[in-house]
């Protein structure tokens, strides 16, 4: 087939290009490299079945040409990480929200199946679990930027169920849950990479907050099965899925378990949330994926343990990461 992928040359964007370039598809990337850089594509740009188009998809006339040449559309175009939403809300914002709503005004337009990329975040604040697709979101005060990422992203998938609803166009939204894995960076306060950065430099290893809260960490490699898994799904189709692994870690554990790992020297330095985030940044105490829907769909879910996943990003993290600025 012939595939676009929007932020394809992004950490899980790039992990499943290598995905769809394996299966034999021709493979379209639209990127603007403001939280990626191309060098994650480097081992494939010689392959003739992938084509670059470094522009932003909230290029309108771009958008509408790429997605009627493809047969399928996954959009992971979005403002990523924590620290870089609240630095940039008002850009976060139009990414997210815009960005989808042309995607799929052109997938509409053109009859083009979209897999729609979420995220955890849109559970909020509701920190039961396992959290399964239906359950609440709880969502903080609209007034802080720290929740503006968990409302596009919801509003990106009820945009996806109405199109499937209204207007019959095949999507698919699927909900990520703390994906890690080679080429991803702390930069943008993604935590693994950060204290992987930390220990092998021997450096304290920051955890903000009393590190008791609990994450659940999902390696890209079973990211990219999932969800090629769910498109080539018929049953998947005009649904939402959570993509994780439901085995939870204190985040004060994970940067014990770094240490091991890499033989540091480093010790773990606590810092408070109102040092580390400016604005009355809220956290969650707890995330934990329900995967049975997923598992019942595709007969399978994320199973790579933490500690193989860690092994494999320690393994090439200097050639792999940037350094953590």
């Amino acid at each position: 087939m012939k595939v676009l992928v929007t932020g394809g040359a992004g950490f899980i964007g790039s992990h499943l290009v290598e995905g769809l370039l394996a299966r034999g598809h021709d493979v379209h990337i639209i990127d603007s490299l403001t939280t990626s850089v191309r060098t994650n594509l480097a081992h494939h740009e010689s392959n003739p079945r992938l084509r670059v188009t470094i522009d932003s998809v909230l290029n309108e006339p771009l958008m509408d040409a790429a997605v009627s040449e493809a047969d399928l559309v996954y959009h992971l175009a979005a403002a990523v990480g924590v620290k870089w939403v609240l630095e940039h809300p008002l850009k976060s914002l139009q990414t997210n929200l815009r960005g989808t709503d042309l995607v799929l005004t052109a997938a509409d337009k053109h009859r083009k199946p979209v897999r729609v990329a979420s995220t955890s975040e849109v559970y909020g604040k509701n920190d039961s679990g396992p959290l399964r697709e239906d359950d609440d979101r709880i969502m903080g005060s609209s007034q802080l930027s720290r929740w503006f990422y968990a409302i596009a992203k919801s509003a990106d998938e009820a945009l996806a169920a109405a199109y499937w609803q209204e207007r019959n166009l095949p999507t698919i939204a699927v909900r990520f849950f703390n994906t890690i894995g080679p080429r991803q960076t702390g930069r943008y306060g993604m935590v693994v990479p950060r204290f992987i950065g930390q220990a092998l430099r021997n450096e304290p290893i920051t955890v903000y907050g009393d590190g008791q809260q609990t994450r659940c960490f999902t390696y890209v490699g079973d990211v990219v099965k999932s969800v090629i898994a769910l498109t080539e799904t018929d049953a998947a189709w005009g649904d939402v899925y959570n993509v994780g692994r439901n085995s939870e870690i204190s985040i004060t554990a994970l940067a014990q378990r770094v240490i091991e790992l890499t033989n540091s020297t480093s010790e773990i330095v606590y810092i408070p949330y109102s040092e580390a985030y400016s604005g009355g940044f809220e956290d969650m105490r707890r995330r934990v994926p329900d995967v049975s829907k997923l598992r019942a769909t595709i007969g399978y879910a994320p199973d790579t343990t933490l500690d193989d996943a860690l092994r494999q990003i320690i393994a090439v993290y200097p050639t792999s990461t940037a350094p953590v600025s």
